[in-house]
């Protein structure tokens, strides 16, 4: 199982990356200035840095060259967004950047991408008895594969990415088809349909009455 280390001084935004990356199944600590996070980087081994780089004590700049020694990828979460700025952080080993403010997925999707670089990527995903396996794309529920077709895939692991959060339909459409939302397509509908009864998701993939969907564990 994956380690980050999250180092960003905005509790609320280090709260949010620990939540979902630890429900994305990554073990996540967050530290809110670089003076705690180089002590963290001393004391402990991480396959990944979640780096801003406005931060108080030490700044990212001064923490990515302590980083660049060990051989730990890292990706920058930042404001900063200037050209220069991105290319500064690059230019200095870093994997990655982001700009703030970020979508959630999408920062789900890099960590994945630049872990799967290192070697170190996550092999499956889960969301109660069903596990999607990344590298083969395939689909299983207890352990039965069920066959889906690339979209739904894609559909699925979407929202195993996004679980607990709302998406929206325009969002969740131009995620998965990668092209401008229409309106009054019935696609997303009918691939919602389709995995709700193929995976029997029903009540965990829930409509949010005009806005989208969601998928919720089953409360017990």
């Amino acid at each position: 199982m994956n380690h980050i280390l999250i180092v960003e001084d905005e509790r609320s935004i280090a709260e949010l990356l620990e939540i979902q990356l630890t429900k994305a199944g990554y073990v996540c600590t967050y530290v809110l200035d670089g003076e705690k996070a180089a002590d963290c980087l001393e004391e402990n081994n991480y396959d990944l840095v979640l780096l801003d780089i406005m931060l108080p004590k030490v700044d990212g700049y001064e923490l990515m060259e302590y980083i660049s020694t060990l051989n730990i990828p890292v990706i920058f979460i930042t404001a900063k967004d200037a050209v220069k700025d991105r290319i500064k952080g690059l230019n200095m080993g870093a994997d990655d950047y982001i700009v703030k403010p970020f979508d959630i997925g999408e920062v789900l999707a890099r960590v994945q991408m630049v872990l799967r670089r290192y070697g170190k990527g996550q092999n499956e995903l889960h969301f109660q008895d069903v596990t999607l396996h990344l590298s083969s794309r395939r689909v299983t529920k207890g352990g039965e594969e069920i066959s889906l077709t690339p979209k739904e895939y894609d559909l699925l692991l979407v929202l195993v990415q996004n679980k607990d959060i709302v998406l929206y339909r325009e969002e969740l459409f131009e995620k998965v088809w990668e092209t401008e939302y229409i309106g009054n397509s019935r696609t997303l509908d009918l691939h919602i349909q389709r995995l709700r009864r193929k995976l029997n998701l029903q009540e965990e993939i829930k409509t949010v009455f005009r806005i989208g969907y969601i998928l919720e564990e089953r409360e017990t």
